[in-house]
């Protein structure tokens, strides 16, 4: 749960686009691409890697607030 003037880091997509390569095609460890890209939550490349291999780069866009819209888009990319 956030905390009362938590601040929140957002990455870009070219960021999570790079993790994700290294991961995946350098085969670099989780803690490097951290050092790396200046990344510091543990679970964050984890999650974006788990994104990515269920729905491409659609996965990797920001949906809060925006999840209706989106929705048509997910079942297209299933077909």
């Amino acid at each position: 749960m956030a905390k009362i003037g938590q601040k929140f880091t957002n990455y870009s997509h070219e960021i999570k686009m790079e993790a994700i390569r290294l991961y995946m095609e350098e085969g670099w460890s989780n803690r490097k691409i951290m050092e790396h890209l200046g990344i510091p939550d543990r679970g964050r490349v984890t999650t974006w890697t788990k994104k990515f291999k269920q729905l491409g780069e659609f996965g990797l866009l920001d949906q809060r607030g925006r999840r209706d819209e989106y929705m048509d888009q997910i079942d297209m990319s299933k077909n």
